[in-house]
């Protein structure tokens, strides 16, 4: 791998640990979302705890992250390993940002915005799965699961590129895991609803 290809990687990290939730929650004086409710610096813990506008601004820079890595990387190579590991790069720099003690998110936003870039069909049926479960069971995390659970499926049927199965699969088994809790509220019947207060 070249020096080109592997900063390309760095700095997909590094634009990942900019964590959205923190950095706005700081510049609208609210609380930091690390220490509320789920303690997750996520868009769902910022709206129940910040209200629509701060959950609105994570969200998008949260998904523009993605994007804006797997962009960059797409004007310098084509090469489907070094593309594979720049949307894992920016992924992992959400879950584990090196701006903030490597306490971060669950990664759903930042995943989205690699993916829609990576294979935009993939991207925008993910999109399509999470706005469906979430409108009609109300659940955030649910739908966060079942988008999970079926990208790795959506990238095989519409990629068939080995590197971007692999890396889906991967992200889809950590997104699962870093939803643990939520799992357990979920069969338990405590998980909080997105309009939940």
């Amino acid at each position: 791998m070249s020096l080109t290809e592997s900063s390309l990687i760095l700095i997909a990290y590094l634009l990942g640990s900019f964590s959205s939730a923190i950095v706005v929650c700081r510049l609208m004086k609210l609380p930091d979302p690390r220490t509320l409710g789920s303690k997750n610096p996520g868009a769902t813990n910022v709206l129940r705890h910040g209200g629509k506008k701060a959950a609105f601004f994570t969200l998008c820079f949260d998904v523009l992250k993605g994007v804006m890595a797997v962009l960059i990387a797409k004007l310098f190579t084509n090469i489907p390993i070094v593309l594979a590991s720049v949307t894992f790069a920016v992924f992992i720099g959400h879950l584990y940002p090196i701006f903030f003690e490597f306490r971060g998110g669950k990664g759903v936003a930042t995943a989205f915005g690699g993916l829609i870039v990576l294979v935009w069909q993939v991207g925008l049926l993910v999109l399509v799965i999470w706005l469906t479960i979430a409108f009609v069971f109300g659940y955030s995390s649910l739908a966060a699961l079942i988008a999970a659970f079926l990208s790795p499926i959506l990238m095989y049927w519409f990629s068939g590129e080995p590197y971007y199965i692999l890396i889906s699969f991967v992200m889809s088994c950590l997104l699962i895991w870093r939803h643990r809790s939520n799992i357990h509220d979920l069969i338990h019947g405590k998980e909080d609803k997105i309009s939940d207060d």
